[in-house]
């Protein structure tokens, strides 16, 4: 499904970045308040103890931050690289290794997902594909958070840490990523977005936050 050829690029600059990747980034909710507030939200608002899915959860920082509050963490993620980082580091999360465009997971498993920044490696033709498994995946009523950069770009990286590198960042426009997600049977329930903090890039960051219809 989907370009092979671009998603075994993001693989494997992933597979080389990974481990520097795990070391400046494993605190990064520390300095992202509106993050983890959303996060928060997510889990109060999804049945207690439930598995809430990580997709695209690189090393697992996220996954374990969820894991932290309660909640059973299933971190899922293109790269071998980046899951093994995970599992050396986050015992209590469940690390599994798949694609955003079938997800390694069984019909209605999760409670509740995010997807922070993974759906900008994906092409914009994929994108309906991607929030269609995420439905899939979700129990009715599921809560799905999906943040990413604003925008019409699209940046290219051919290095990354002194690391040869091969990926795409698509930026996506908040009203289109929206009508996907309604597309894909998802209710749009908030959108959000934040100036990027003084240790990030420079983008626009947008999150919002859809509900799996029932029906």
């Amino acid at each position: 499904m989907g370009d092979s050829h671009s998603h075994a690029s993001v693989r494997h600059s992933y597979d080389t970045v990974a481990e520097e990747y795990a070391l400046r980034l494993h605190e990064e909710l520390a300095g992202k308040p509106l993050d983890r507030a959303l996060l928060r939200a997510l889990l109060e608002r999804s049945e207690p103890g439930t598995a809430v899915a990580d997709l695209g959860c690189g090393p697992g920082h996220v996954a374990a931050w969820l894991a932290a509050q309660g909640a059973t963490a299933v971190g899922i993620d293109l790269s071998t690289g980046m899951i093994e980082a995970g599992r050396r580091r986050y015992r209590d999360v469940d690390f599994r290794e798949g694609d955003l465009l079938a997800l390694p997971a069984a019909d209605e498993e999760f409670g509740a997902a995010v997807a922070l920044y993974s759906v900008i490696h994906l092409a914009p033709g994929e994108l309906r594909t991607a929030f269609t498994e995420a439905r899939r995946v979700l129990r009715p009523d599921g809560l799905l958070l999906v943040a990413f950069h604003v925008g019409e770009e699209l940046r290219h990286l051919d290095e990354w840490w002194g690391h040869e590198v091969d990926v795409d960042f698509h930026f996506h426009e908040p009203a289109r990523i929206a009508g996907l997600l309604e597309e894909a049977g998802f209710t749009v329930e908030m959108r959000m977005e934040r100036s990027p903090y003084a240790h990030e890039a420079d983008t626009r960051r947008a999150y919002l936050l859809a509900r799996r219809a029932a029906a």
